[in-house]
């Protein structure tokens, strides 16, 4: 059984094809991103992929995680469908799944990204206590224990989000870091180079914006990790993925593990279980 899986986040598409099904620390047959842009037009770029996989012979189950909305959703079944691939099944949030239990009281409040990093997470990493950092837009943090359970978790700002909103909200730190034309630059900027990493103290308003908000997740990650390590007895295992990690993740004291394909790989995981 062969796999195409599918992230869909707020801006990019991930892709990957498993030639079989999953197991631990598998390598991809094959991999991409695009832009969400590459979804439109009946010769888009994703169009022009799969009907490749087919036409190499591929019959690939399709499995999709889904956070960009519902044209996004149409959009996917109809490429799929037109390239000859047949149905997509989206994961949705459960009460449980693969070995993992939803720690929300209304289980669909939790976003299905991070239902399905959950299930990834378990499984790259059975038996361990796990907190899960994804640093995007939003920064999420989510416990996961030995036994499967999800503890819970918390959303916050990410970097980009912290500055844009004090940007846009405040005539004079904008006008201190340069005025109109300076918060492209410092957006971008927020999520850019691991090397870039400003002072705490710094000694313009351009690098305090940077320094206070890369800082400021880094403070979160770390107080997330020792009260886990309260709650549990023990100190998690720290996981970390998302755009703006290679910024945040020098500035951490803790021990990490970067994982960029928790949702992939959980994407694998359910198409797995639902076929044994």
């Amino acid at each position: 059984m062969s796999l195409l899986l599918l992230d869909a986040g707020n801006s990019r598409l991930k892709w990957a094809l498993m030639r079989e099904p999953y197991r631990r620390s598998q390598a991809f047959a094959a991999r991409g991103v695009m832009e969400l842009g590459a979804l439109r037009g009946t010769n888009s770029t994703l169009v022009r992929l799969f009907k490749a996989l087919s036409g190499a012979g591929f019959n690939p189950k399709v499995h999709a995680c889904n956070v960009a909305g519902a044209a996004v959703e149409r959009q996917l079944r109809s490429i799929v469908k037109r390239a000859g691939l047949g149905s997509v099944r989206f994961a949705r949030s459960q009460v449980a799944a693969a070995g993992v239990r939803n720690g929300y009281r209304e289980v669909w409040r939790l976003g299905v990204d991070r239902w399905v990093a959950l299930i990834g997470a378990r499984h790259e990493h059975p038996n361990m206590d796990l907190c899960i950092v994804g640093i995007g837009t939003a920064m999420t943090t989510d416990l996961l224990d030995a036994s499967g359970r999800h503890v819970g978790g918390n959303i916050i700002p990410g970097p980009r989000l912290m500055i844009e909103s004090l940007l846009t909200r405040t005539a004079g730190i904008k006008r201190r870091a340069g005025g109109r034309g300076v918060i492209g630059d410092v957006v971008r900027a927020s999520v850019g180079s691991a090397g870039a990493n400003p002072l705490l103290f710094a000694h313009d308003t351009r690098a305090g914006l940077l320094a206070g908000a890369r800082h400021a997740c880094a403070a979160a990650i770390e107080h997330a990790r020792r009260e886990a390590g309260r709650q549990l007895g023990r100190r998690p295992r720290l996981i970390l993925a998302g755009g703006a990690m290679s910024v945040i993740a020098p500035l951490l004291d803790s021990p990490y593990r970067r994982e960029d394909d928790l949702i992939l790989r959980g994407l694998a995981v359910i198409a797995t279980t639902a076929a044994t």
